[in-house]
């Protein structure tokens, strides 16, 4: 299984940065967080140009994340809504990704729970149509903190869409923090986990706010997550893909990056083994 540093990891670092960063810390692969890759593009980089140093650093790109507010549905947002979904694809593609992470919001939270799965399956069924001629897949993102987050919905999806290129990504936080359970993953239709965010942190306390840079401001294996039984979670779900490695801490983002990642490297390897 290989291992693969999120560009959220290293928050201030640009995605050439990211590049030496990984390799020196000994990472298989890139997940790379999209604006570091739109910032790169509009700057007059080319997928072209990074595809020859990421060959270079010997990695490779294992996912692009994200496209961002999946749930947009009214005609004008969601014509471009698809014209972000064939972009990003497109870039993907070129840079030899197999998946994109898709990435949904509030946007839709105060509707009836029918409604919003009407608009999730339509929305991700039309993005699905668009990667299935190229070989792109999308992980769902199911973000505690919306009326989308439940694997039971995204299962609903699969079945509503019928395309096997969608699936979730196992996200550690999101799913401890939405009262998803190991068990839950462990039963989890294996072909359908399509990445692993190895990640740590805390629910909200009574009143607080759904602030991820507070909620997730962490090292792994310092929050509320037993980090442990969740990767045998994993492992018990027969998954053999990558697992990247998910900080959100503005704290952390502080630290010098080529000291930090080594040692959220080895903190991830740790857990990628049977117990």
């Amino acid at each position: 299984m290989a291992t693969a540093l999120h560009g959220i990891s290293s928050f201030h670092s640009n995605l050439v940065t990211d590049i030496r960063l990984a390799r020196e810390a000994g990472f298989d692969e890139l997940e790379i967080f999209y604006p570091k890759l739109a910032r790169f593009l509009a700057c007059g980089g080319s997928t072209q140009a990074l595809c020859r140093m990421i060959e270079d650093a010997g990695l490779r790109v294992g996912y692009v994340s994200a496209l961002d507010h999946i749930e947009r549905h009214e005609a004008e947002q969601f014509g471009q809504l698809m014209i972000e979904a064939r972009k990003i694809t497109e870039e993907a593609q070129a840079l030899g990704a197999k998946t994109v992470m898709v990435l949904p919001r509030n946007g839709i939270d105060h509707l009836p729970q029918e409604q919003i799965m009407e608009i999730m399956a339509r929305n991700i069924g039309a993005i699905a149509a668009i990667g299935r001629d190229c070989g792109i897949r999308y992980m769902i993102e199911l973000p505690a903190f919306t009326q989308f987050r439940s694997l039971a919905q995204a299962e609903e999806i699969f079945s509503r869409v019928g395309a096997d290129n969608i699936g979730v990504v196992v996200d550690f936080w999101h799913f401890y923090a939405s009262g998803q359970t190991p068990e839950d993953v462990a039963a989890l239709d294996r072909s359908r986990i399509f990445g692993v965010h190895f990640c740590d942190g805390r629910r909200p306390r009574r009143d607080e706010a759904w602030d991820e840079t507070v909620l997730r401001a962490c090292m792994p294996g310092e929050g509320e997550i037993d980090l442990a039984a969740w990767s045998d979670a994993v492992l018990r779900s027969g998954y053999k893909g990558s697992w990247s490695i998910e900080l959100i801490s503005p704290a952390l983002w502080e630290r010098d990056p080529q000291e930090l990642l080594p040692e959220l490297q080895d903190r991830l390897r740790s857990f990628m083994k049977p117990a």
